[in-house]
């Protein structure tokens, strides 16, 4: 996978992951609830995806062989924009969703 590549595979895959826990009532998509899952627990869903697709990106740059140390404003900046993707299933699940 060519470098530009694999930059649109992470943005899609922030996108997705950003969303997965206010479009799906199970913890990761994949472990069934037997209640409702609260902001808190979306939220913590939330930074263990941006986590994992840190991991994905480390993982994909460490092969492309273009490895930098980053510094606390690299991680502040990717998690605002972690969670500006979550913007639209956060306005679906709690502004759009009539109970």
């Amino acid at each position: 996978m060519s470098f530009t590549g694999s930059v649109w595979f992470v943005v899609i895959l922030g996108v997705l992951a950003a969303n997965t826990p206010f479009f799906t009532t199970k913890l990761l998509g994949i472990v069934k609830l037997n209640q409702d899952k609260s902001l808190v627990l979306r939220l913590l869903e939330l930074l263990g995806l941006y986590g994992l697709v840190g991991a994905v990106a480390l993982f994909l740059e460490k092969n492309a062989g273009q490895m930098s140390s980053q510094g606390w404003e690299f991680y502040a900046i990717t998690g605002t924009v972690f969670l500006t993707f979550a913007f639209p299933g956060f306005v679906f699940c709690y502004l759009l969703q009539r109970k």
